[in-house]
């Protein structure tokens, strides 16, 4: 019992948490969505600099348009999920540091002036955000379906701008029927551990 977190929970949000491939009907909601952020917003990134954007896919419109750019086997499940987001970085983050990085906020200018860098922060913070996303749309109940199987420069020409990189599509919902694929193995402490 290393761990204070309730196994029911453990087990939620990792050891029986799946990656969906159905959906159920059901549908989810902005409140359902609200949630999930208000609670992973407080999952660390470097300087705070909270880069991940969430793009909402809802209008059978544009459910349409994205679903040309993914690749071809994640095409039908894209189709038919209660709810897709694309997850993107925000390359101006640097913008919002003034308010976010109060103490320091100098370093809007001190460390991402040039693009090349915000671009490389934005990245690798972005997707430190987007698992705290699966994580807690998984702490909601629901499933999720992270996809990078798809046309990025499309989805960015289609539904962001030159300032936004998008990283992954995710599926949302309550899952259906044969949802999941069997768990593929995991490597052992020993082999990824080392003590020096």
């Amino acid at each position: 019992m290393s761990l204070v977190l309730d196994p029911a929970a453990q087990d939620l949000l990792f050891r029986e948490a799946r990656t969906a491939n159905t959906f159920s009907d059901e549908p989810v909601t902005d409140e359902q969505v609200q949630a999930i952020y208000e609670l992973v917003k407080y999952g660390p990134t470097a300087f705070n600099q909270s880069p991940l954007r969430i793009t909402l896919v809802r209008s059978p419109e544009a459910r349409e348009r994205l679903v040309q750019h993914m690749a071809e086997g994640n095409q039908p499940k894209t189709a038919a999920a209660p709810l897709v987001a694309i997850l993107s970085a925000d390359n101006e983050f640097h913008e919002e540091l003034p308010t976010l990085f109060p103490h320091f906020p100098q370093a809007k200018d001190v460390f991402f002036s040039e693009r090349p860098a915000r671009e490389g922060a934005a990245a690798l913070n972005a997707a430190l955000q987007a698992a705290y996303f699966i994580i807690g749309v998984r702490a909601a109940g629901l499933a999720a379906g992270p996809m990078t199987g798809l046309d990025f420069e499309g989805v960015r020409k289609e539904f962001l701008d030159d300032d936004h990189t998008p990283l992954m599509v995710v599926n949302i919902g309550k899952p259906g029927a044969d949802a999941w694929f069997p768990r593929s193995p995991r490597l052992a402490y020993e082999d990824v551990v080392t003590t020096v």
